[in-house]
């Protein structure tokens, strides 16, 4: 196979059964024994179309005399008008013709005339596309971003149109990649250095403390991987351990932690003193924590099976700090993980209470005095305010703490990160405080 037929496989995987982008990929790109560049390209093209399918769809409809599409080249088509409209170092007659060749290929010969006839309209009209309607409204954002017509209008409604689109137009942008330093083995400052010297780009974050921003790559082959002097963590899921504040010597609880990063992020930040027992209910999942703890040398951590909305009798006023980073609805995450958009809004409905059954059960753990971490990788206040409010309003035991971090001052106890306005995922952290 060559990229555009990994691509292809790629996306009818992704469609059809609902698959991870990240891993249906890497095991394409394998499977095609693809070189650099071309599983570059393949890379490049997935992630493109996925973030973009809803706005190539329409151009599709506009410009196709057939209604009715078969959904294998439905997936061509969107293949050919990423390149057109979003590849410029592609030449269109190149994008067109490849394309083309794609079709009988993957086997849908009968379908080369269709596909040669739409993309060569798109090429022609490159300069003059039609317009997408509805300018001002939901829907128009909806078409022009690929973003849920349902998540355009709570967004706009919550948050105003205007930063409705600068953080769907976030969305869609390449994210970088963000490492944090084992400073347990080395300071940020020499790491960064480490980095120079092996023509490793890279920029060092004021906050939080120990993160670095890559531009790309393959992180297992950066220096020092092996040697356990980083792991990779978002800038805002890494300041999650900032705002819990974990103390050495003290006892932490991380009760959804795979695959791990805040729960090793509170063991440097501890000097790996004391005690973390991190849970996953997800067994095969916890080894994950425990690789990545051996190669950071982190030995304060132990790992466990655990549903996190059981009650676990000895664990109740036993912790310091507890961590409680949700299952959520990842609308916080679109960036990385563009299959997500496609998310149905009844798909959540049952998140909320699923969250707050959480909480009722973590807040028992929590000695007096103790901080209650509650984060989501999500920007949905339903998943976020709401929760902590209804949780508020039924438990008299806690109160929000307000936290400063870096830029961020929660005078409230509450944040919401935003992938436009702090540049990390989009992510949401309320510190609670047992006050008895």
């Amino acid at each position: 196979m060559n990229a555009r037929e990994a691509s292809l496989e790629a996306l009818e995987k992704c469609r059809r059964d609902g698959a991870w982008s990240a891993a249906v990929i890497d095991a394409a790109i394998k499977k095609a024994a693809l070189d650099r560049r071309e599983a570059a390209l393949a890379s490049h093209i997935v992630l493109g179309v996925l973030q973009n399918r809803t706005l190539c769809d329409f151009y599709i409809s506009c410009l196709c005399t057939v209604k009715k599409i078969e959904p294998k080249v439905h997936d061509i088509l969107r293949l050919g008008v990423y390149q057109l409209l979003f590849l410029d170092k592609i030449p269109a007659r190149a994008a067109v013709n490849e394309t083309v060749s794609l079709c009988r290929t993957a086997g849908c010969a009968r379908a080369a005339g269709l596909v040669n006839a739409v993309l060569r309209k798109i090429a022609d009209s490159k300069d003059d596309l039609p317009e997408i309607p509805n300018k001002g409204t939901a829907e128009h954002l909806s078409v022009k971003y690929s973003h849920p017509l349902w998540l355009a209008e709570r967004i706009i409604s919550e948050k105003g149109y205007d930063f409705a689109e600068k953080f769907f137009a976030a969305n869609n942008r390449p994210s970088g990649i963000y490492i944090q330093v084992n400073t347990l083995r080395l300071s940020v400052e020499e790491y960064s250095r480490i980095l120079s010297e092996n023509g490793v780009g890279h920029t060092v974050c004021g906050c939080p403390h120990g993160c670095i921003e890559l531009a790309g790559g393959n992180i297992t082959s950066l220096p020092g991987f092996d040697e356990g002097l980083f792991y990779v963590q978002d800038a805002a899921a890494r300041t999650a351990a900032e705002i819990a504040d974990a103390r050495e010597n003290e006892k932490v609880l991380d009760v959804c932690a795979a695959p791990g990063g805040k729960s090793f992020a509170a063991a440097i930040k501890m000097k790996n003193t004391g005690k973390i027992i991190s849970c996953d209910i997800h067994e095969k999942k916890l080894r994950l924590i425990s690789d990545g703890a051996k190669r950071l040398g982190i030995d304060i951590i132990e790992t466990q099976c655990s549903d996190a909305r059981a009650v676990r009798e000895e664990f109740i006023g036993a912790f310091d700090t507890v961590i409680a980073d949700v299952p959520c609805s990842g609308m916080g995450v679109i960036g990385k993980k563009p299959e997500i958009r496609f998310k149905k809004e009844n798909e959540l409905n049952e998140l909320p209470d699923i969250q707050l059954d959480i909480l009722r059960t973590v807040s028992k753990y929590v000695k007096v005095n103790g901080t209650l971490l509650y984060s989501t990788c999500t920007v949905l206040k339903c998943e976020n305010e709401d929760v902590i409010e209804r949780f508020l309003a039924e438990n008299d035991f806690f109160r929000l703490c307000p936290f400063e971090t870096g830029s961020v001052r929660a005078e409230n106890g509450m944040h919401t990160f935003w992938p436009n306005v702090e540049g990390t995922d989009g992510f949401f952290a309320a510190k609670l405080i047992r006050i008895r």
